[in-house]
């Protein structure tokens, strides 16, 4: 499974880069309005410049028919190569990704939290469905399952080439129980990385080795 970092913010971005574990950024207009007024363009730019590889920037939330979807669809898309359109779940956004598929720009149908939606966006054509697992277990349904359905249906259907992204991820058990449900990617808040690198025990095994080494050969 691969790892997305799913966020806005540059400077988690390059420290998630730095660490060598992503492949990919996914943003929405919520990250986005909390870089200091900054304009989507510019971030997603920057961001462009930080990691090379997939790169989701969602169509405005304001905007609802598929003609307005699909014209800033197009925007994003010449921004980057590797740019992503985001698209929300919707009868609008499911015309808009069919068009900007065809276009052979890359759609990724966002807010996800049925297999049938899923399904429905890779009959349309996108590259990436993000079902959101853990805004389902806000609401005591277990978002896992929803992840399990969809990788099952999508290997029952040889004519779908269509990744999941695992997203709305909110610790690092949602992590692992992405990677063993069959996921392609799980798109992580930095904190939740930064939380997979830690285990108590790895902190007491360094200061054991420290101790040791310094008792030998000092500082």
């Amino acid at each position: 499974m691969k790892l997305f970092v799913d966020t806005a913010k540059i400077e988690d971005i390059r420290k998630a880069e730095e660490m060598g574990v992503i492949c990919g950024v996914t943003t929405n207009p919520s990250l986005i309005a909390k870089e200091g007024g900054r304009s989507q363009e510019d971030v997603l730019k920057e961001i462009a410049s930080i990691v090379d590889g997939p790169i989701s920037g969602e169509v405005k939330a304001t905007t609802v028919d598929a003609e307005g979807m699909i014209a800033e669809g197009r925007e994003i898309a010449k921004l980057h190569e590797n740019m992503v359109v985001k698209i929300p779940m919707t009868a609008e956004g499911l015309k808009a990704t069919k068009v900007l598929a065809s276009e052979g720009i890359k759609c990724n149908v966002t807010l996800i939290f049925s297999a049938n939606q899923a399904l429905l966006a890779a009959k349309a054509g996108a590259a990436y469905v993000s079902p959101f697992l853990g805004r389902l277990d806000d609401v005591s349904q277990p978002g896992i399952d929803l992840i399990e359905s969809i990788v099952e249906i999508f290997a029952n259907d040889p004519e779908i080439d269509t990744e999941i992204i695992a997203a709305s991820i909110r610790n690092p058990i949602h992590v692992t129980d992405c990677a063993m449900a069959g996921a392609d990617i799980a798109t992580v808040p930095y904190p939740v990385i930064e939380q997979m690198t830690k285990h108590p025990l790895t902190d007491i095994g360094i200061e054991k080795f420290q101790k040791d080494y310094i008792a030998v050969f000092g500082k």
